[in-house]
């Protein structure tokens, strides 16, 4: 079951109003949802300053939790001795010059829209630490931290959280999501840069906890029991409406003008179609669901562009974390057997997954305008290790960006011989991120504000102008 990130029964302040809706009979239609939805923002205005014009209307964040290997993706190392190399080799891609590994065939047929960065670099090898670097453009104080909890001094907003402070949500749907499920480490602590920080939960993005792939794929909090009409809805909001008129003054004044605004959000929500149809990925053809993987990260990838569709600014779609992953080398982070694991539970799909997103959004005519990034926390160790894996390594990694606002075909930065520090080109978080809002239209020097009022830009870093188109 899909369940949103937040306290199901809670207000945001931790009030309940559960008797009050029960007396209403609103629990039958589906009214739990604005506890689901999490607290609704006051969006801030502008942001983007006069020379920010925004290419990109949307952005999917493809992030491959735990780390891929740069030497088995997007900066092969044909040349290099083979406990280096891995197995895969090399390949020409449509792009001329452009070479991405041999384990990535259907994407190399893309590659001509495809913009790489090969000397990116965190400095930091945890995933906990780095991941909040990544996600958030700031680094974890300190660095090198696993099982960081989040929390101050760590609590800078990531990217979703900004879009939904500083854009309008177009439609019934919020400007920022995640899906299917948060990212957390084999102990099961959780990363911290994954929520809204400072900025308060009133902005922290969806969270969808979903299997897109099952079968029996559906929203429940999404759907309208069947002797819901349209006209018992309309009465039942009706209904709230007199009971929140009846409230005292005060708790009209504090609790319950914010509370209003969830109901009305949950009701618009119900009430729209366009909303309701976005996850229902049985509206699209056997055909294209098949092209994108019949896996979890494949159809979570394919709901994140019907997520687009329907009107949601940005979709962080995590590599899916089952719960048959092996403690010693979960997702995508290979302490051992790497070869094996990219051969059959890595590599295939993602390539399946990120090549149909690229084919989809060209054939739709959307990918000018939607800026797609495949990222994770770091890379992996430039020597294979003795279990037949490669270990975490922030000091240089690749990163893959197609679509609105990038050039395609283009490589920027380079590792050295052995993929193990940057050459040229060297790309910080921080400059990625003030990348992607460059490319939504956000000046990275736009200001928000603490909880102690002061001012800090979205990004401290510089646009990656050899890739901007």
């Amino acid at each position: 079951m899909l369940r949103l990130m937040g306290a199901p029964r809670q207000l945001c302040d931790g009030l309940t109003r559960r008797e009050i809706l029960r007396a209403g009979g609103l629990g039958a239609c589906g009214l739990s949802l604005p506890a689901l939805l999490g607290c609704r923002r006051v969006l801030a205005a502008g942001g983007g300053a006069p020379e920010t014009r925004a290419t990109a209307k949307s952005c999917i964040v493809l992030f491959l939790m735990g780390g891929p290997p740069q030497h088995s993706t997007w900066d092969p190392k044909p040349d290099a001795p083979p406990e280096v190399r891995g197995e895969f080799g090399a390949t020409a891609t449509v792009a001329p010059g452009m070479h991405i590994s041999g384990l990535l065939p259907q994407t190399a047929l893309v590659a001509d829209r495809l913009a790489l960065l090969r000397a990116v670099s965190s400095g930091d090898n945890a995933h906990s630490s780095s991941g909040y670097y990544m996600l958030t453009g700031q680094p974890h104080a300190p660095m090198n931290s696993e099982n960081a909890n989040p929390g101050f001094p760590n609590d800078y907003p990531q990217i979703g959280a900004v879009i939904r402070k500083l854009t309008p949500a177009r439609g019934s749907l919020p400007a920022a999501v995640r899906l299917p499920h948060k990212i957390f480490n084999t102990d099961g602590s959780v990363w911290p840069g994954q929520d809204a920080g400072f900025l308060g939960r009133a902005v922290d993005p969806w969270l969808l906890n979903c299997r897109p792939a099952d079968a029996d794929f559906r929203i429940r909090e999404l759907l309208l029991d069947a002797d819901v009409t349209d006209g018992r809805l309309a009465a039942r909001r009706s209904l709230l409406e007199q009971v929140n008129q009846r409230l005292d003054l005060a708790e009209r004044a504090g609790v319950n003008g914010h509370y209003g605004r969830l109901t009305e959000q949950a009701f618009d929500l119900l009430s729209s179609p366009r909303a309701r149809r976005a996850f229902q990925l049985d509206g699209e053809s056997d055909a294209l669901r098949e092209r994108y993987g019949r896996t979890q990260f494949g159809q979570s990838v394919l709901l994140g562009r019907r997520l687009i569709e329907a009107g949601v600014t940005l979709v962080q779609v995590n590599w899916y974390r089952g719960p048959d992953e092996p403690s010693d080398a979960p997702c995508w982070d290979s302490h051992a057997r790497e070869a094996q694991r990219l051969k059959t539970v890595l590599g295939p799909p993602l390539d399946q997954a990120f090549s149909a997103l690229i084919e989809d959004l060209t054939q739709r005519g959307m990918l000018d305008e939607t800026l797609v990034v495949c990222m994770a926390e770091f890379g992996r160790s430039p020597r294979i290790n003795g279990n037949g894996g490669r270990d975490h390594w922030g000091q240089v990694y690749s990163v893959a960006l197609a679509g609105g606002g990038v050039k395609g075909g283009v490589v920027h930065g380079a590792s050295d011989a052995i993929g193990a520090y940057p050459k040229d080109g060297r790309v910080a978080p921080q400059d990625l991120t003030a990348t992607i809002y460059h490319c939504l239209g956000l000046n990275p020097q736009t200001e928000i504000h603490n909880t102690l009022g002061s001012p800090i830009p979205i990004s401290r870093g510089e646009r990656i102008r050899s890739i901007l188109a």
